[in-house]
């Protein structure tokens, strides 16, 4: 059986070292991946809000039009 010793317990604390800092930075590029996304994300929402308004907008017109064409009853 190998003998264990200072030097070999150096050898593989430097590559664990050196494994430990490549994971680091793939976390880093993976929080900024994760990043982009969450504003990509915000974006749509506030996309999807503003065309919520707009069909808001349009059936309110369309509502007074139908009701200027007297396809509807006027709201009391």
């Amino acid at each position: 059986m190998a003998e264990v010793t200072n030097d070999l317990i150096y050898e593989v604390l430097k590559s664990m070292q050196h494994d430990l800092g490549s994971v680091k930075a793939d976390i880093r590029d993976v929080k900024g991946e994760l990043q982009a996304i969450r504003t990509h994300i915000t974006g749509l929402g506030q996309d999807i809000a503003n065309i919520y308004q707009i069909v808001d907008r349009h059936d309110a017109r369309l509502g007074r039009i139908e009701t200027r064409l007297g396809l509807l009853e006027p709201a009391h």
